[in-house]
């Protein structure tokens, strides 16, 4: 595959512009062997002058000679973007998907390719903070294995499974993962401004409290019950606070939602474009 691998990257959005920046920061490629393809001439031009890589409009120039295809684009376009480029991968090139719900099966049938990596990474990959769950078809070498690895690592953090079943549950989990988080903040912050605090003040009260928590779980290493229950004395008021959580259903919310996305996970790699429940509906069939 050589030093400095020529890889061309379909939809270059954010999610592509993260990893343009993890592969040159950590010298994986230079700017001039990523070929970048996306149908908007501005976000090519940007993505140029920002890091000097080759900004296309034709997605079969993009991988026609690549050592690496990165497919970064939206679940509803990829029947369009499998479709332009059947045929066109050559045949020792390595395919990395980070599309949602895309399965290895649909990637390899609708390029006719079967050099496949299927990964789901997250938002924070944006700032290479990321962790990203991955797989790959029996044809992957260990070499590619070993490069696709790298790539990911550009990100964040990898975790690789041999059970493809794993992604769309990660999907759920950890790629759809920071909205909860940021809707989490979001509540706690709003509560901060109701019971008084400027925004400013309960935006920093909220932020650093998340990001304490994490780190003092991440040290500590026990079991985020054992670290609840140390902060919760009782008749206190955190005991308070977790007896209207509970009462609330809180878990049952936060499980319930993770299975609604895991599901739609699914649907979207069997092509299905439904629509969601109305708003106001639960579904009761459990």
């Amino acid at each position: 595959m050589g030093d400095k691998p020529l890889i061309g990257l379909i939809g270059p959005g954010a999610m592509g512009e993260a990893l343009i920046v993890g592969l040159l920061q950590k010298g994986i490629t230079t700017p001039e062997r990523i070929l970048a393809a996306g149908p908007i001439v501005e976000r090519g031009e940007e993505l140029h002058q920002r890091y000097g890589v080759v900004a296309l409009s034709d997605n079969v120039q993009a991988v026609k000679n690549a050592d690496l295809v990165i497919l970064s684009v939206k679940p509803q376009r990829i029947n369009r973007v499998l479709d332009g480029l059947k045929n066109h991968i050559p045949e020792t090139s390595l395919v990395l998907s980070i599309v949602a719900g895309a399965t290895i099966q649909k990637i390899s049938d609708g390029l006719n390719h079967d050099l496949i990596i299927r990964a789901m990474p997250n938002t924070p990959a944006q700032i290479g903070e990321g962790i990203s769950l991955w797989t790959a078809s029996p044809s992957v070498s260990d070499e590619q294995l070993e490069f696709g690895r790298l790539v990911l690592t550009a990100l964040g953090q990898e975790i690789y499974e041999e059970d493809e079943a794993y992604l769309d549950m990660a999907t759920a989990l950890s790629g759809s993962g920071p909205a909860y988080v940021f809707l989490f903040m979001e509540a706690l912050i709003d509560a901060g401004v109701h019971m008084g605090f400027s925004r400013r003040t309960s935006e920093q009260l909220v932020t650093q409290t998340i990001l304490g928590s994490v780190s003092y779980y991440k040290k500590n290493g026990v079991h985020p019950a054992q670290l609840r229950n140390q902060v919760t004395s009782p008749g206190g008021t955190s005991a308070e606070a977790l007896y209207y959580l509970e009462k609330a259903g809180f878990r049952t919310a936060i499980s319930r939602a993770i299975w609604a996305a895991y599901e739609r996970s699914k649907e979207l790699g069997r092509g299905l474009n439904t629509q969601p429940p109305e708003r106001g509906k639960v579904d009761s069939s459990g």
